[in-house]
């Protein structure tokens, strides 16, 4: 949602993005700084992120707000999925007993 996006600074000016073209390449950048914090590839995170109930503490819930089709809630939602990444929660959690977690 440009009225609601991340601003960025892309080929030279600054613009509002949102949606998946932001969220994935954000996620990306924050997987990569924990593997060099962890000195190790997590690995597929998805079936921790949806599996582990301690994951849940690297995830900030987004309770409020829709995409028109559906509403944010509680755990999962088709408009929020399981919410905001808090990066050091993440980093903590993953320097638990939980690598390694799937294949790099």
């Amino acid at each position: 949602d440009r009225a609601t996006g991340y601003r960025v600074f892309v080929d030279g000016a600054w613009a509002v993005l949102g949606g998946t073209s932001a969220a994935a390449p954000l996620w990306a950048a924050l997987i990569a700084r924990c593997n060099e914090a962890l000195g190790a590839p997590c690995g597929f995170l998805h079936p921790y992120l949806y599996g582990d109930p301690k994951a849940r503490t690297a995830l900030v819930p987004i309770l409020q707000g829709g995409n028109g089709d559906y509403q944010a809630q509680p755990r999962y939602s088709a408009c929020t999925g399981l919410g905001s990444p808090h990066g050091q929660n993440l980093l903590t959690a993953l320097r638990g007993d939980h690598l390694p977690l799937g294949n790099a």
